[in-house]
């Protein structure tokens, strides 16, 4: 491909809007272009990254048995309806009619959907195990777009689904996508992580999630320094642990703290550590109001307290319903007479000693709270995982990291199979219901995450197998015919054994021509300059800043040599 053809409206500056290197990067090197919030188009250089990553799913899919069809994503409301989720993704869903008013929506994953084609079409234990697969837009309206494509409304996905007669089949089915998301990321030059994850509103009885460790990352990842254990931060337990406290219980005392809310405040008007308090959270679960006890240092999970209370949506409760539940104004609430549905307390709350907590009264709260002697609820692990607690597995030490998740594999169970009556009939004749599995792979925001562990202050940085183009030659002066002879022979020879390359025939300075070679992050650049009347050209790999002199008649054999052909 001619630089001077290719649609390539790279940009100097950095976008405004753009708050990540990914997301600077891929505008920068017009990879893509907005067209409204969390929702953008792909220009030549992003299509074809995308298709490559595309090729390496499909390709080691199918090694895996997996087939792929093609479903649509205009989905009609009767499925999900008959799956009770019509409701779980809330506002998340595009939701649209019809002319005759029928129901559909904007396929935001389609678990439903396969269901419905393995429930018409397979009826006997013969017909499996079976996996199918798509690559396909999904849509989802998230409430707070951001960070480009990392969480966008519009976004291309392969989602896969395992159907099998039994528990057995279901964990081999599993281990095979395992194996082959493990050989995809890697081949996607990405340093990643499989760690234990919540099901979420997929259901099912077990996931993982595949994280690229970042920064940058949504997600939390527990870490454990001594043996394999890691987790979203939302699935890692804390355990019941009683503590050695040397104190006796205290009498209880209501104090006035005028101007004194947050858990800093309160340090400050108490003159002692956070650790000394609880405080009680209000939420909205569903059509109940709940409240959540952990300690003044820690956070709630919001995860396990939906996973305990088995509700659809949690969401902090407003100024209005926290009036009503305390009597007190925002910052007071606590355990004794509150008025909620559930009382939820963690265990470190259940085991301390003379805790400080809100009064139910503006302005007041009350010291030396006990809980069993004070006050009752429902003790549980309802807080996040911190550097002070041990690792779930062994007992070490652990470390909390940031990381970007681009997998997910599900063991579904029978969920879906169940409530859709998708079943199958046995060796025995007896009708019993499929064992599925599901597997997502977000191809935009592996694409994101290859950027952001892949890339130096000049642009991107691709690893070969899915980088635009592998290599670039680059005559540095047009005018000067020995060097564009020379360069149109290398171009046309690494195109004749099948090299992905770019020629920049542009009438640029050289600077500008190595700039947008960096910005783009071809893997190798070929330099014809002006001392080709030697027959020598330079030799560069985008990952490295050694720049080599070779002969123009080595320059196939050292490509080849570098994208390891044979």
């Amino acid at each position: 491909m001619r630089v001077s053809k290719l649609f390539m409206p790279t940009l100097r500056e950095v976008p405004s809007e753009a708050e990540i290197v990914s997301h600077q990067l891929m505008l920068r090197a017009a990879l893509m272009r907005k067209l409204a919030s969390g929702v953008y188009n792909f220009l030549p250089l992003g299509l074809r990254v995308l298709r490559k990553i595309e090729e390496i799913v499909r390709q080691e899919m199918n090694r895996e048995g997996a087939q792929e069809i093609l479903c649509s994503a205009l989905l009609p409301s009767e499925l999900w309806k008959e799956s009770k989720r019509w409701d779980v993704f809330g506002p998340e869903m595009f939701k649209l009619k019809d002319r005759n008013d029928r129901e559909f929506c904007l396929g935001p994953t389609h678990e439903e959907i396969f269901t419905d084609i393995i429930r018409n079409e397979i009826k006997s234990y013969k017909d499996m195990p079976l996996n199918l697969y798509q690559i396909q837009t999904k849509y989802r309206d998230e409430r707070r777009p951001r960070f480009g494509v990392m969480r966008s409304r519009e976004f291309i996905m392969k989602d896969a689904y395992s159907f099998d007669t039994t528990w057995e089949g279901l964990d081999e089915s599993f281990n095979k996508m395992h194996r082959a998301y493990n050989r995809i990321f890697r081949r996607c030059g990405l340093d990643f992580k499989a760690v234990e994850a919540d099901t979420g509103a997929m259901g099912g009885t077990g996931s993982m999630e595949f994280m690229v460790k970042s920064d940058i990352g949504e997600a939390e990842v527990v870490f454990c320094t001594s043996c394999d254990y890691a987790a979203n931060i939302e699935k890692a337990p804390t355990f019941d642990v009683e503590l050695e406290i040397n104190e006796e219980y205290k009498d209880v005392k209501k104090v006035k703290t005028p101007n004194s809310r947050t858990i800093d405040e309160l340090t400050k008007f108490f003159d002692t550590t956070p650790d000394k308090f609880a405080k009680t959270l209000i939420y909205r679960a569903d059509d109940k109001v709940v409240a959540v006890m952990v300690r003044g240092d820690r956070d709630v999970n919001e995860t396990k307290v939906i996973n305990h209370l088995k509700c659809i949506n949690l969401e902090m409760a407003d100024e209005e319903i926290v009036k009503e539940t305390t009597g007190a104004n925002v910052g007071f609430a606590g355990p004794i007479g509150i008025k909620v549905d559930e009382l939820l307390v963690d265990y470190e709350v259940k085991n301390a000693k003379n805790l400080i907590v809100g009064a139910n009264e503006t302005d007041y709260h009350i010291v030396n709270v006990n809980f069993g002697r004070d006050f009752e609820g429902t003790v549980g692990d309802f807080r996040n995982i911190t550097n002070e607690d041990r690792c779930p597995k062994c007992g070490g030490k652990i470390t909390i990291n940031r990381g970007i998740e681009v997998g997910h594999i599900f063991k579904l169970g029978t969920k879906y199979s169940e409530k859709m009556k998708a079943t199958f009939i046995d060796e025995k004749g007896e009708e019993r219901p499929i064992i599925m599995g599901c597997y997502g792979i977000g191809i935009n925001r592996t694409m994101a995450a290859v950027i952001e562990q892949n890339h130096d202050e000049k642009g991107i940085i691709w690893p070969v197998e899915i980088a635009p183009y592998q290599v670039i030659v680059v005559p540095v002066v047009m005018k000067d015919e020995e060097q564009v002879k020379a360069a149109e022979n290398i171009y046309n020879k690494l195109q004749d054994i099948g090299i992905e390359v770019l020629i920049d025939d542009r009438d640029e300075r050289a600077g500008v021509k190595f700039n947008d070679a960096d910005l783009i992050g071809i893997p190798i650049r070929i330099t014809v300059g002006k001392k080709i009347k030697d027959g020598i050209v330079e030799f560069k790999l985008r990952s490295s800043s050694e720049v080599i002199e070779i002969k123009e008649d080595e320059v196939v054999a050292k490509v080849k040599e570098a994208l390891k052909m044979s």
